[in-house]
């Protein structure tokens, strides 16, 4: 090019505004998958954190990023359904929860990042190689250290001094229901309680139900009702049983105390699906989930509902009622 023709050239591109001259930007695309009723309250707190999240970090669904969400019910056949559908759009990335979504999305693909959140077990479960490296197309954030779950056993005590006997409603068949309920065996005799082969399988409904109310029969017993999907599915049949048979009962999270379950300790997780767009964020900006460590949780939550305690006849400790995050009358 000749010296004014080029000249020419910059003169006409200057006469251009910047955002004339500027490549469009391109939509990117996530999926999220909520193993939930799309009408759940807590869930879909849960689901506006990550928008929250993804909206701090410069997303903003329908200008730079498009947001499919599908709410698949608590159902695998329901959620299996969703993944599938995900997989097949291809999008940039993929938001879910629980050990039961993100198996069956690393089944519908090996390609699509995906970032979890409220997963008790992801090493022994086999959805990454290690916490510090996962390895594949998955990485997230954990539900909590098995250590918490002698925690829940405390707070038993700490909140039914009479109790005697506990009954651990958990899903046997996962890695996580088997350490949580080793780490209660552990420390069940320090605090003078019988957990040694009280265990309910929280699979079926009817099972459920059966165990708790054999359970019942006998004095000075409750329930701690062991994290898993399986639990958040029962939940609702879980505190139903423990207000008729008068069992205290201590739950992984709060949405428990919030649907009239008796105290909780857990992860905050409103708070992971808000570290979760971050990741998200990362991987819109190239990174891979394979570089990002799966961590644990920072911020845990106590959760106690006074009501429930009152039908239950127990009186709360004011230091147990001062350590509460959440206080529901």
């Amino acid at each position: 090019m000749r010296r004014r023709e080029f000249i020419a050239a910059i003169g006409f591109a200057a006469a251009w505004p910047p955002a004339a001259l500027a490549q469009p930007e391109r939509m990117r695309h996530l999926g999220v998958l909520m193993p939930a009723a799309a009408d759940d309250p807590d869930i879909q707190a849960d689901a506006a954190a990550f928008v929250e999240g993804l909206g701090r970090l410069g997303w903003t669904d329908g200008r730079n990023v498009r947001i499919d969400i599908r709410w698949s019910g608590s159902n695998p056949t329901g959620i299996s359904k969703s993944a599938v559908e995900l997989a097949a759009l291809a999008p940039d990335a993929i938001l879910t929860a629980g050990a039961a979504a993100i198996e069956l999305l690393l089944q519908a693909t090996r390609t699509v990042p995906i970032v979890f959140v409220n997963v008790a077990d992801p090493v022994g479960a086999g959805f990454v190689d290690s916490l510090s490296q996962p390895g594949g197309n998955a990485t997230g954030f954990i539900q909590f250290e098995y250590s918490l779950s002698a925690k829940w056993l405390e707070l038993l005590k700490q909140i039914a001094p009479g109790v005697t006997r506990a009954a651990i409603l958990r899903d046997p068949s996962i890695s996580a229901g088997i350490g949580q309920f080793a780490v209660i065996q552990s420390v069940a005799p320090s605090l003078g309680v019988d957990v040694s082969s009280i265990s309910i399988n929280v699979r079926d409904a009817a099972e459920i139900e059966r165990a708790v109310a054999a359970f019942a029969r006998s004095s000075n017993g409750g329930l701690i009702l062991s994290a898993s999907s399986l639990a958040v599915r029962h939940r609702d049949l879980v505190i139903a049983l423990a207000a008729r048979h008068k069992l205290p009962a201590v739950y992984s999270r709060r949405l428990f105390i919030a649907s009239g379950g008796l105290i909780s300790y857990g992860a905050d997780f409103t708070d992971q699906y808000r570290l979760a767009a971050g990741y998200v964020d990362r991987i819109l900006k190239g990174e891979k989930p394979q570089d990002l460590p799966v961590q644990a949780p920072t911020k845990y939550q106590l959760a106690l509902n006074l009501k429930t305690a009152k039908a239950l006849g127990l009186e709360i400790a004011p230091a147990l009622l001062a350590r509460a995050d959440e206080v529901i009358e």
